[in-house]
């Protein structure tokens, strides 16, 4: 009996010890969590919530207009126009293949665009975005924007593309534009100019593109846009307009390059040269030629192997800026100084004649 009122007991304390335990823990576990809350709350308050802000809020770049170039009548020989592109991050595609398979079913895509597209892609990191198709069309454009949520890593992007209305004429005094390389990001970060390329991916590479750069480029804007979780865009919560790139007007007189540019290029006997006509009142140059010649928009959204090779193989070295780097006779352009010479040294007169059939 008294054995038995002794294990009561006993089994009542070791239920209350194993209780108070539990009310302990329990009351431990609790008081971390108000712990946690408080510091989530308040002491880390303003750098979680700037983080916060960082994660539901974009800044995204926006590119300006480049400046066009006219010749001295106003006929434009470099513009710039919109264009709706198809880009894809392919870091954040499962199987490449499989999407330009389904994609394709929404906008046509060439073998040639699929093409171009892996050799950029082999060429740039997993997380830079990619032109895939470019100039799509309104339809295109709208039918891919509706489906767009079944393809992650895959957008539409409206984006400035650079034309040269006039083909090969002036092409070497011109130049043109291309995807900025890692040379130029290397010049461009050692300039300090970094921050004027955020929004674009081109930049100028040869003739005046190249040498007004600074000019032609024009200053980025950017949007502060709220993203949902999902990442698509909200709305836009601020916005600075980016300021477009200065025209060019040039001396150049377009009617009468493409006028000596025929000479050089006539069907039945066409000339390798340079021709470069000045106006002597001024020093203004009206015709800048270089035969042959080339097509300066293949450049712009990065030349396929197919034309470099015919360019670059050419017996008759087109892509060579003749009037500058070409190497020819100096012929009579010499006889000035040789008549001069003889004149310092009295070897002739200003009278003289000089009989040469």
């Amino acid at each position: 009996m008294f054995d038995q009122r002794r294990r009561v007991k006993v089994e009542k304390t070791r239920n209350r010890l194993r209780v108070f335990v539990a009310a302990i823990f329990v009351l431990a576990c609790f008081s971390i969590l108000i712990y946690r809350l408080w510091v989530l709350q308040v002491e880390r308050y303003q750098g979680l919530s700037e983080r916060a802000d960082q994660n539901r809020i974009s800044l995204v770049p926006i590119a300006p207009k480049r400046g066009n170039i006219y010749d001295r009548n106003g006929e434009i020989l470099a513009r710039s126009y919109r264009d709706y592109t198809l880009e894809v991050v392919p870091g954040q595609i499962k199987s490449i293949d499989a999407m330009i398979e389904e994609v394709g079913k929404i906008v046509p895509i060439s073998s040639l665009d699929i093409r171009r597209f892996k050799q950029r892609m082999h060429a740039n990191t997993r997380y830079a975005s990619i032109i895939l198709r470019s100039n799509l069309t309104d339809e295109e454009a709208a039918a891919f924007a509706v489906r767009s949520f079944k393809f992650p890593g895959v957008s539409i992007r409206a984006r400035w593309v650079r034309e040269y209305p006039q083909g090969e004429s002036a092409a070497h005094l011109i130049g043109y534009i291309g995807r900025i390389s890692e040379r130029d990001y290397e010049r461009i970060e050692e300039e300090g100019l970094v921050g004027d390329y955020r929004g674009t991916d081109v930049i100028g590479k040869k003739g005046l593109e190249l040498s007004y750069e600074k000019r032609l480029h024009g200053q980025p804007g950017w949007e502060q846009v709220e993203i949902a979780a999902s990442g698509r865009p909200v709305r836009v919560l601020e916005r600075s307009d980016p300021i477009p790139g200065d025209n060019l007007r040039l001396s150049i007189d377009i009617g009468l390059q493409r006028m000596i540019e025929e000479v050089f290029n006539d069907e039945s006997n066409p000339q390798r040269g340079a021709l470069v006509a000045i106006d002597p009142r001024n020093g203004q140059v009206l015709a800048y030629v270089s035969a042959p010649s080339f097509d300066p928009n293949l450049f712009v959204d990065g030349i396929d192997v197919e034309n470099w090779r015919r360019l670059s193989d050419s017996p008759d070295h087109p892509l060579i800026d003749r009037p500058i780097y070409g190497a020819f006779p100096i012929g009579s352009t010499y006889k000035p100084f040789i008549a001069l010479a003889a004149l310092a040294l009295d070897a002739r007169d200003a009278k003289t004649r000089i009989y040469d059939p």
